[in-house]
């Protein structure tokens, strides 16, 4: 490939936390950003051509898809896609911000959570693999302790939406190395954005070695990281990203 050709990331779920910190650590490194988000495109978001490159997209309604996958596609000029980081997700919670468990989550619930968390990545992958392939991208799925684990705030549809994602990653990452297409996944624990529940701070000073929350700039590095060079004999992994919390 030519060595000043500028690079294009795609990113779900860009409109706040973890998502705007990636967007911000590839932007500032001259990559081309392409965000998808439910919601319309913010002025307030500081990187350059940010309301042309974004896709409104509600990936809970999975016939949206094919029509979006076409608009991705026709906006990647070279036909090349160097890298995908699944980052959208939805954790619905009970009244008072309770979390939900297996009685207490209908059909709606579970369908909506594995939408989102879970059926959108795999399609998404798969619609965009040629494009993915020939720029020999990576893909980043977001994962989460709650995958791994049973946590005190993440419902029972959202730690298993998380936890098929893990596997999905492997599965993805066996599928499309051939292909050159590396596929690792991030498992972020508790980090500092406006969506931590309260009582977060038991769990820092109870269960986190390092005794601080994370930040979305070090969870941005990592992926960053994942998806360039010093990465590229990286496949198949999932990176815990939570001070410890995991051990």
């Amino acid at each position: 490939m030519p060595e000043n050709r500028q690079r294009t990331i795609l990113l779900t779920g860009a409109s706040r936390g973890i998502g705007h910190a990636t967007v911000k650590r590839f932007s500032a490194a001259g990559w081309r950003v392409l965000t998808v988000s439910r919601m319309g495109f913010s002025e307030d978001c500081p990187w350059d051509g940010g309301a042309e490159n974004h896709i409104q997209l509600d990936l809970s309604d999975l016939d949206n898809l094919p029509n979006a996958i076409d608009d991705i596609r026709s906006r990647l000029g070279d036909g090349m896609l160097d890298a995908m980081v699944n980052n959208a997700a939805i954790s619905p919670k009970a009244e008072g911000g309770k979390r939900l468990g297996i009685l207490s989550s209908d059909r709606m619930v579970w369908e909506q959570v594995f939408n989102v968390n879970f059926f959108s990545t795999a399609l998404l992958v798969r619609g965009l693999i040629g494009e993915l392939g020939k720029a020999k991208g990576a893909v980043i799925n977001v994962t989460s302790i709650a995958g791994m684990r049973v946590h005190p705030f993440a419902g029972s549809a959202y730690a298993t939406s998380k936890a098929a994602l893990a596997a999905l990653t492997r599965e993805m990452a066996w599928e499309f190395g051939p292909l050159g297409v590396r596929v690792n996944a991030i498992a972020p624990g508790e980090i500092d954005t406006s969506i931590l529940s309260p009582g977060t701070e038991q769990i820092v000073e109870n269960e986190i070695p390092l005794k601080r929350l994370g930040k979305p700039e070090e969870v941005a590095a990592t992926i960053y990281f994942l998806c360039t060079a010093p990465a590229s004999y990286v496949n198949g992994a999932e990176v815990h990203i939570n001070g410890g919390q995991h051990v």
